[in-house]
């Protein structure tokens, strides 16, 4: 599939909307001096063109009680087992991000948790996936850097 091409107005609608995804299309038409219907239309093209996959809530985990990270290296018995061991991890809500991948690990989580008691909970549960040979963890003392933003700020000021 070839690279998208995007005008100047598709990536000023797309700056505001990485800002704000909640922003009015009406909000985004008065900035740009151009007709809501004209945003609709573009944001709708970039949707379907796969540009746009939805939008995200951004929650404060430390508010609602869950700030405690760690991630999780899997080791596998057998790689042939990747799709099923993965399977049984995303039916564990508290991991939010696994990964397939080379070197050390075949599968790398990162998880959320109450505390260490919660997170022991989640890792042992890691643990007894059929396939799972052992895990390794690295806890996070502080998420300093969790910023999309930048990144898709810096992809579409390229394009």
């Amino acid at each position: 599939m070839g690279k998208i091409k995007l005008d100047e107005i598709d990536h000023q609608i797309l700056d505001m909307l990485i800002d704000n995804t909640r922003i009015p299309f009406t909000d985004i038409a008065k900035k740009l001096l151009i007709s809501a219907g004209t945003v609709h239309v573009r944001v709708k093209k970039m949707e379907e063109s796969g540009i746009i996959r939805g939008s995200s809530l951004t929650l404060d985990y430390k508010k609602l009680g869950y700030s405690f990270i760690a991630y999780v290296g899997v080791y596998l018995n057998n790689t042939s087992q990747t799709q099923f061991v993965l399977e049984r991890i995303n039916e564990i809500p508290f991991v939010t991000v696994a990964h397939i991948t080379t070197g050390k690990f075949n599968i790398f989580c990162k998880i959320r948790a109450r505390n260490t008691e919660h997170a022991k909970e989640v890792i042992f549960k890691l643990d007894e996936i059929d396939g799972v040979y052992r895990t390794e963890t690295m806890i996070s003392l502080e998420e300093s850097i969790n910023d999309k933003k930048r990144l898709m700020h810096s992809i579409f000021n390229e394009m």
